[in-house]
């Protein structure tokens, strides 16, 4: 009889290598037809402090004007950067033409002067006499000047008034660094529980109620009120309080009414928040809030700008590779040898820092896919001048793909396969 044959053995394990992840795929930000598109109207550039937001949206205002639109950027950040980029001494509370030589459109700027713009409000909202009675309150003087939340809430006036003039098709605005550059969001709500307030009710009451009668019938309560408010703020800044409130009591309803419009037509077509961020971790953490508050609150939001990043001259020659041909070039010795390797490490180094700033871009958009993503190139020093925008402008307007290494303007460097 044959031999059986033997039963087989497990068969051997095969080890497979795993297979790399493939980077996410951000999706791009086409910033030319936004700033082009007749139907954009306003574009609020947002981040954190030192990203670049006055710079950009600098450079996006001058690429419309350049493009043909009529422009106004307004800054809500008290630093002059913006007016120096522009060849501007100075700005402040009004509008100021810029001079583009060539250009078929108009470029405005103005930096937002609060207490200014609360002023205008109150000459535009009361009599005369009434108007002169308020300005020259304190307690109106300091509410102008430095009560918190005063300079979200009058950025959202000024920029009503801005879109209600119609004088431009585009209004760019450059937002105050971190996290406050969203509280204008919440204005109209702030704005309305401090009017509904129970000190402003009280406040208010005696002349709520009218006249004497009134007087008679508020005036146990409120004097009792009184002693003690008296006691704690002082005597006068409650009669001055109690002046300012009882003077500006009619227009208590106007600011309500007018921050709510200016709330929702941010929420209206036209209308794109851009948010700017630089790659490091801090930078992005923030504009992830921003992203997430921006969704929360149904704010439509363009994308992310990417700014500063430091794409190397080739993507062809690795950190490792360049490394080793750079001690390969000293060994090897010869005239010019040093130079070589100096330059063989510097593209390791930033081939380096590249490969960084990607992993972080990688991280956002892998918790971010539906954020489309612009990356800018650092420049190589501080933008002064008209000159200089324009380099930016073109980083942000210009076509994906059209990049020294060919790399599309999604990323840093190219995407790894899988």
């Amino acid at each position: 009889m044959p031999e059986e044959a033997a039963p087989a053995g497990p068969a051997p394990r095969q080890h497979h290598r795993p297979a790399p992840h493939s980077a996410p795929q951000a999706l791009p930000l086409d910033l030319a037809d936004l700033i082009t598109s007749r139907d954009t109207r306003i574009v609020v550039c947002c981040g954190a402090g030192g990203v670049g937001k006055t710079t950009t949206s600098a450079a996006l205002a001058l690429a419309a004007a350049e493009a043909g639109r009529s422009v106004v950027v307004l800054t809500i950040d008290p630093a002059r950067r913006l007016a120096q980029s522009l060849g501007l001494v100075e700005l402040d509370n009004e509008p100021r033409r810029v001079d583009v030589p060539g250009a078929p459109g108009e470029l405005h700027a103005m930096m937002l002067d609060m207490k200014r713009t609360f002023d205008d409000i109150v000459v535009a909202h009361s009599t005369p006499e009434r108007a002169e009675q308020i300005l020259e309150n304190p307690f109106y003087v300091a509410l102008s000047s430095s009560f918190a939340g005063t300079q979200e809430y009058m950025a959202m006036e000024k920029l009503g008034q801005l879109r209600a003039s119609e004088q431009w098709d585009l209004i760019i605005v450059d937002t105050p660094p971190s996290r406050s550059a969203l509280d204008f969001l919440d204005a109209p709500n702030r704005m309305s529980r401090f009017l509904d307030g129970t000190m402003i009710r009280l406040l208010t009451a005696p002349a709520r109620a009218g006249g004497r009668a009134g007087m008679r019938f508020v005036s146990a309560g409120f004097l009792v009120f009184s002693r003690i408010i008296s006691k704690v703020l002082g005597g006068q800044l409650l009669r001055d309080i109690s002046a300012f409130v009882s003077a500006l009591d009619t227009m208590f309803g106007g600011f309500r009414e007018r921050a709510t419009a200016t709330y929702e037509l941010l929420r209206r077509p036209g209308t794109w928040f851009l948010v700017v961020a630089t790659p490091e971790p801090d930078a992005l953490r923030e504009a992830s809030y921003f992203v997430d508050r921006l969704s929360a609150e149904e704010m439509p939001l363009a994308g992310l700008v990417l700014n500063r990043t430091h794409p190397p001259a080739t993507t062809a020659l690795s950190a490792t590779r360049a490394d080793g041909a750079a001690e390969e070039v000293l060994e090897a010795g010869g005239e010019g040898a040093e130079l070589a390797a100096g330059a063989l490490r510097v593209h390791a180094e930033r081939m380096t820092l590249a490969a960084r700033e990607q992993r972080l871009a990688d991280r956002f958009t892998s918790a971010h896919p539906e954020v489309a993503v612009r990356t800018v190139p650092a420049a190589a020093g501080d933008v002064h001048d008209l000159d200089g925008l324009r380099v930016m402008a073109d980083a942000l307007t210009g076509p994906d793909g059209d990049t020294p290494t060919g790399v599309p303007r999604t990323r840093v460097l190219p995407a790894r396969r899988s």
